[in-house]
Order: C-alpha cells, then structure tokens, then sequence
C-alpha cells in the first residue's frame, strides 16, 4: 500500500467519524434547539482532533524530523530493543489536543517491522515504551543509517494504524501511519548523531527538526 494519498485538512481516519458528529448535532439541533450546543461542541473536538495539515519538511537528506506533533518527554542514551544496538531516544508525548497524523523522521528504506500487543498505561510515562501496544519501524538511510520509529499506544488510545511495510521507501514527514487519541512516539537515532531536541520542548511533525545524522566522507 502506498503511504501517500490526498488527506486534505481531515484525516481520512476521521472521515467517518466527523461525519457522525456532525450528523448527530444536526439531529440534536433539529429536536432540541440550542440545547443541541454540546453535541456541536463535540463535532468542533473530533475535527480538530482529525485535522492533518500538509507541511513541508526543513533540513536535507541529514535532518531527522519529528514523527509526531507534541512534547518531548525524554531525551536519553538508551538500548534499542529493535536493532540491539545503543542508541539515542527521543520520545514524544502527544495529548488528545495535537495532531495525531504520524509522519516519517528520515528519508529511508524501511527494512523491517515489528507490531506488539500490549498494555495500556499513561503514555508520558517511560515504561510505556516496553509494555503499551506498540508499532515499531527501522528505516534506513541512504547513506546506511539506521533509525527506529515506534508508535506507542497510550492510556485511552486502542488502535495504531501504520500503513507501510518492509520494502517502502519514505521521505522525511511522507505520512506513514495514525494513532487515535493519546500516546507516543519514539525514536532511536545512531549515537553519533547531533540530538538539537530538549526535554519539554513542543515539536511539529515533518516540521520540527530533532536531530541531525552525522555526515560520512
């Protein structure tokens, strides 16, 4: 399956869902007049919840863009529990108020991927990296670096769409996948690379830049 197609303003996750709020506030209006008020004010939540806005992705084929919309919550030396390598990990906490389209970090192959069923606890919290449900990607670069992406489920969170598979090639901020509601993504970049995120800082997939791949002669 191809991880480009038209999204415009709405997520296509959302279509379906926008359309029922939007339906049943119309219901509401017509039996219940202004009363009908929060059942629009739901619609307004579940449009801005579904909005998936086209963004341009900054930096060159070095640059590692943020996957996700949100707060980094962790920026750690750290195992990859993919690759079985030392890394550095960056997370990112996404609450029910930012974009939850998920958008790749690096221009890449992905090599492999790995889904695991799991729990569902806070995802601000670390341990939610090993024990939430989970969708993990390794993506390699063009000049053999490796970074893994993984979609962490969150607290209220129950599906992970990811719409890529081992063979696709993604550029930076190409949409590759959907998480419903809160939750996580992290990141595993080679040790050597220069990590420019800070721990609380708010980042913008496809247009935030989190760190940069070291340049090989």
């Amino acid at each position: 399956m191809s991880a480009s197609y038209p999204h415009p303003i709405v997520a296509r996750e959302g279509w379906a869902v926008l359309a029922g709020a939007i339906a049943a506030a119309a219901v509401a209006s017509w039996w219940v007049g202004w009363w009908s008020a929060p059942f629009w004010l739901a619609a307004l939540f579940v449009l801005q919840f579904f909005r998936d806005p086209a963004r341009r992705a900054p930096g060159d084929a070095h640059s590692v863009v943020s996957p996700a919309d949100g707060r980094v919550v962790a920026v750690e030396r750290a195992r990859d529990p993919y690759l079985e390598r030392e890394a550095i990990k960056v997370s990112v906490f996404m609450n029910v108020f930012n974009v939850h389209s998920n958008r790749s970090p690096v221009d890449g192959e992905v090599k492999k991927r790995w889904y695991n069923p799991g729990s569902f606890v806070n995802a601000a919290l670390d341990k939610a990296s090993l024990e939430n449900e989970r969708n993990a990607l390794w993506l390699r670069t063009a000049e053999g670096a490796d970074v893994t992406c993984v979609q962490v489920a969150g607290l209220i969170a129950r599906r992970i769409l990811c719409y890529v598979r081992e063979g696709d090639r993604l550029a930076r901020g190409q949409r590759f996948g959907f998480i419903r509601f809160g939750s996580r993504v992290d990141i595993y970049v080679p040790v050597d690379a220069k990590v420019v995120a800070a721990l609380g800082d708010k980042v913008y997939a496809t247009n935030t830049i989190i760190a940069t791949l070291p340049r090989h002669a």
